[in-house]
């Protein structure tokens, strides 16, 4: 399905129209305060951030989205909520896009005076409807928060900014609850060429918003739904590109960047798995910008079977009893003793980097 998306330039990127699937984030900082801001951003980026929003709740905010931009190298998404002069005074401090819901913008004018800043600018405006601001009208006839509802709503909205005049839009339904988000999704796609940018909203702290995460995207994106996706967690916003990263990289929609596997521990297992595979993770976390992309790196607790079963790794480690193996492509290279497997795989891993 996004294929048959339109294309839609925000900044730098280009989404929909089969472009790869974008992973944004949000700062939690206040973007009054630029320095703050700024340094969250650029540690986004590093971390592999291809679209950052930013809340824009006062005219000061806004204001500071110019100097912002100007030290940042991604998309810059102003998020506005009530008042149509703050969206109006991003895109004029330079927002690569706006992310609205014309119902609690205002009266149509207010919309049209959005709409027609956008236009003149051509700024991609971002239509969202979250499950908790869901017209009276739409849960008074269904009883509550329905996929129909919710993609009716958004359609509706996406059509009034249409009827101005203005179709460079990108769509968004956010709920908790992952089958309807899912099945408003599948209705939505069904209606509209639009870009679509998916999230759980509310998923949670990092485990259990994960894991809600994994399953809601992972299902839509199998599907071919969404282009640009976030993984809205409670915590800190790196957690979400870290999350974002693994999702696309399972689903294949991504290459690059280094995937780890371990095994499971079983009565086999003599070595202390889950502190190495934890080392082991952190370890390669801070490497990976210098590491080759498409790299695999397996930690497996049996010598006897781990290298076999992680033959598909570029590189491995196995524990044993008092000793260990390192292995390539399910060779092994040499025994390592256990206390040592860590530091073994660090020295390949830099050898790659050279």
């Amino acid at each position: 399905m996004r294929e048959r998306t339109k294309k839609v330039k925000i900044g730098n990127r280009m989404i929909g129209g089969g472009e790869p699937v974008l992973i944004q984030s949000m700062t939690n900082t206040r973007t009054e305060d630029v320095k703050a801001t700024v340094a969250q951003i650029l540690a986004l980026e590093a971390a592999g951030c291809e679209i950052i929003r930013a809340a824009v709740p006062t005219m000061e905010a806004a204001a500071a989205l110019k100097e912002i931009k100007k030290q940042i190298h991604i998309p810059l998404v102003a998020d506005i909520h009530f008042d149509y002069r703050l969206a109006i005074a991003a895109m004029e401090n330079g927002a690569d896009k706006i992310r609205i819901n014309p119902g609690n913008i205002g009266s149509t004018d207010r919309v049209r005076a959005v709409t027609n800043e956008a236009k003149a600018r051509n700024i991609p405006i971002r239509v969202g409807v979250n499950s908790g601001s869901l017209e009276k009208k739409y849960l008074e006839r269904d009883g509550g928060v329905t996929p129909q509802g919710l993609a009716e709503s958004a359609l509706e909205k996406t059509a009034m900014i249409e009827d101005m005049g203005y179709d460079n839009l990108v769509i968004s339904i956010k709920s908790s609850n992952v089958p309807v988000c899912v099945r408003a999704h599948e209705l939505i796609a069904q209606r509209t060429d639009h870009p679509i940018h998916v999230g759980i909203t509310e998923a949670g702290t990092l485990y259990s918003g994960s894991i809600k995460s994994a399953v809601g995207l992972g299902i839509l994106l199998y599907l071919g739904i969404g282009d640009t996706i976030r993984v809205s967690l409670t915590g800190d916003p790196l957690e979400e590109i870290r999350s974002a990263r693994l999702i696309l990289r399972t689903l294949g929609l991504r290459k690059e960047g280094v995937q780890v596997v371990s095994c499971p521990t079983c009565g086999r297992t003599r070595i202390d798995l889950i502190g190495l595979a934890g080392s082991a993770e952190q370890l390669i976390a801070r490497m990976e910008p210098k590491l080759p992309p498409d790299l695999k790196v397996a930690v497996m607790g049996c010598a006897v079977n781990g290298p076999g079963e992680a033959r598909e790794a570029d590189l491995g480690i196995a524990g044993g009893v008092g000793e260990g193996l390192l292995f390539k492509k399910g060779q092994i290279v040499r025994k390592v003793p256990e206390e040592q497997l860590l530091q073994a795989l660090q020295e390949e891993l830099e050898a790659l980097c050279r």
